[in-house]
């Protein structure tokens, strides 16, 4: 991860999980969606459900913003990602090249809650 979280930080965009931090996600806001920019777990963290909490957690941020969907991209050689995505319910809307890497563009439209 090369990207400098700090904005993020600074614009409220960033949680995290865990006492040390196990992970963290990076959700900010556009204007027809809530992009997670950034979901991370730390390897020794891997298989204890931390990063579908934190996915859980951006839909419910996204309602309570008031969108009615996520948007996300991943790497195309990161195929694992895919597959977890689309197991999610995310759907794969565009595939291109951004900043010089072979991008996948995902969305997932959110159910109204139950409340």
């Amino acid at each position: 991860m090369l990207e400098d979280v700090r904005p993020h930080i600074q614009a409220s965009e960033v949680w995290v999980i865990g006492r040390p931090i196990r992970g963290l996600i990076c959700l900010i806001p556009t204007d027809d969606a809530l992009l997670v920019d950034n979901v991370a777990v730390h390897p020794g963290a891997h298989g204890r459900g931390l990063g579908r909490r934190l996915l859980d957690f951006a839909e419910e941020e996204a309602r309570r913003q008031g969108f009615g969907r996520l948007c996300l991209y991943t790497n195309e050689v990161m195929t694992e990602n895919v597959a977890l995505y689309s197991h999610l319910g995310y759907r794969e809307i565009d595939r291109r090249t951004e900043d010089g890497y072979r991008r996948v563009f995902m969305e997932k439209v959110l159910q109204p809650s139950e409340t």
